[in-house]
Order: structure tokens, then sequence, then C-alpha cells
């Protein structure tokens, strides 16, 4: 007999808005240990980001060669970015010292470096999500169907999906952490790697564990106080492709 789930195991992850960029050679400093990325994103001191090669014009992988002292697929860690000039530092260990960048790497048009935030991380503060999938409908409906005694019905096939979720997080004084800056998101001028992982049950094991993943665009931010009850602001989203759906729970 299956088990019917609950949400207490449930959890919301997170991957900040505007933390997500494409550089080319130029924008490597080798001298000064720097990258210029865009200007007025969203990285913070101690943000884990990783490196890789992207083709811009498909966002697939690419070809080229990272600058020496990056290795792709290693979690490094922000310890400066500079909004106005784009200008960012990141070291090996949160809060370590810069990484010593050798060559500018080697990477050729459609091609490029990307920077983005390393992995989801839970929001601590989430009352609770929602998340609704919907399907466009298009009518096919013929013209000269036979007359008889009843009327005849409309035929219809399925078009374009759509979603929209919710989340209702708690606000804390506490403006450092993640559920503070997904709430700030939702003003992000870019919201480039802006992302959710919705755990319907979160289990010590990632294959064990039900979720929906998603790039997404942050919609709005509703905010309700009263002196009776919890701060709760409610934080409506959307994805900007298809959803990644993983019921399995295979080990």
């Amino acid at each position: 007999m299956a088990t019917v789930l609950s949400g207490t195991s449930g959890a919301l992850y997170y991957k900040p808005a505007a933390t997500k960029a494409t550089f080319g050679e130029s924008a490597v400093d080798v001298a000064d240990d720097e990258i210029t990325v865009a200007t007025y994103l969203n990285f913070k001191v101690g943000d884990p980001v990783k490196f890789s090669v992207v083709n811009v014009n498909t966002g697939a992988a690419g070809t080229g060669t990272l600058p020496a002292g990056i290795t792709a697929g290693t979690t490094y860690f922000v310890i400066s970015y500079a909004a106005a000039t784009g200008v960012m530092q990141v070291s090996a260990t949160a809060g370590g010292s810069t990484i010593a960048i050798t060559d500018d790497g080697t990477v050729v048009a459609p091609n490029a470096f990307l920077v983005a935030y390393a992995d989801y991380e839970a929001v601590g503060q989430v009352q609770n999500w929602s998340f609704e999938i919907s399907r466009a409908e298009i009518d096919v409906t013929t013209i000269g169907q036979t007359a008889g005694q009843y009327a005849p019905f409309r035929a219809y096939i399925p078009g374009f999906a759509d979603g929209n979720g919710t989340a209702s997080i708690f606000v804390t004084d506490d403006d450092t952490t993640l559920a503070s800056r997904l709430i700030q998101d939702v003003l992000q001028q870019s919201q480039a790697g802006a992302a959710f992982k919705l755990y319907i049950d979160k289990q010590s094991s990632e294959a064990l564990s039900r979720s929906i993943a998603m790039e997404a665009t942050l919609l709005s931010a509703s905010f309700s106080v009263n002196p009776d009850d919890a701060q709760v602001v409610e934080v409506t989203f959307r994805p900007t492709s298809a959803p990644t759906i993983d019921f399995s729970k295979s080990a």
C-alpha cells in the first residue's frame, strides 16, 4: 500500500538572482588576479561560484580553456565584487587569499567564460511553497459536422505549458539570510541565475528526494504585517523554461 506524503519533509532551495554572467579573455587581469564580469550584479562576499566555458548561442558547454589557476567544476568563493565596475576576485576557500591567475585562458566567439552561483542552498525561513503547471487549450473544432439530435462538441488539443509558483517566507531580524536575499531579488534588474529547487520530500539521499527544479523569474513580493502574527512575505515566481520534475526515488 502506498504511503501518502505530507508536507513535513518539503523544502525550498534557491540560487540568487543576478549571479550568472559571461566574460571573455580581455576581462581577465593576470597582473591583479581579477576578472571583470557584468556590472550591477548581485554577487556577495562569500558566495560560492563555479566557472565553465559555454556557447552563448546555445547555452550548452562550449570549447575553450579557462584562465590558468581556475578549474572547471571547482567551487570558489567571492572575496570581492564591485558592482559599479564588475571587477571580481575569488578564493579557493571562504575568506581566503585571492586565486593566482597566470594566464587569461583561450576562448573564441560564440564561446565565453561563465561564472555562476555554484549550487542550490536551503532557504530556512520558508513557511510553505506552491507550484502550478497548466496547459493552454487550442480549439480545433471543424465545420461541416453531421447534424443530429444533440449539439456537436468542440474539439481541443493541448498547447503550450506554463507554470507559476509562490513561496511564503518569514521575515527575521537577520538581513544576511538567503530568505532575505530571495525577497530582495524581486527588485534585481538582472535576474540571470535565479533558480528554485522545490522539494516535495527532502531525504538525506538526493537520489531518494522528489523535487521540481527550474530557472525562474521573480515577479512580486507581497508584505503582510500585523501585531498578532509573524511577518510573512509572499514571493511569486515563474519558470523561464521547462522545469525538471524528478519524482523518482531510485537509489
